[in-house]
């Protein structure tokens, strides 16, 4: 029985590893899904994922609007010319919001280990890890968008001194 149940595991792990590769294979077959993969934090499922549900980018105005499709801003509860921002709205494709997240948690264990990024750390240093995320996952939702809209490729953003 024991045996059985191994058997069926080493199906299931090449069954798993057949999949990564038809993604990636898909990812890799588009100019822009290999565009998308260079940004940090997005793997060959978040830009095959972008661009098989965002096809027409300019659809949204700006790449605030695309977060905002995606559930990756605040509520916004203001009145009388006061702005209250609450938790994120968690609208709009719930996949693509977890991918990205994953993805900004990916970056953000790498940043805890070392980064070039300052203004990263200087977020982990005033919020929690998964906060920053969000905020990271928002960031990257913009830079897709603009490199969607614009077709240029990802540009590392140069260290500032602090």
């Amino acid at each position: 029985m024991l045996q059985m149940l191994v058997a069926q595991l080493r199906l299931v792990r090449h069954q798993i590893l057949e999949g990564d590769r038809h993604v990636l294979a898909l990812a890799r077959a588009t100019e822009l899904g290999r565009r998308l993969m260079e940004v940090p934090g997005i793997g060959p499922l978040v830009a095959s994922a972008l661009v098989a549900c965002v096809p027409e980018p300019a659809i949204f105005r700006s790449g605030r609007n695309m977060a905002a499709w995606l559930g990756l801003v605040p509520r916004q509860n203001s009145s009388g010319g006061k702005e209250r921002l609450g938790s994120i709205t968690k609208a709009g494709n719930r996949y693509l919001r977890q991918m990205l997240f994953t993805g900004a948690m990916a970056v953000i264990r790498r940043a805890m280990q070392g980064t070039r990024r300052k203004w990263l750390l200087r977020l982990l240093e005033r919020r929690a890890p998964k906060l920053a995320a969000m905020a990271l996952a928002n960031k990257t939702a913009r830079i897709a968008w603009a490199m969607m809209m614009s077709g240029e490729r990802y540009k590392e953003p140069e260290a500032i001194a602090a």
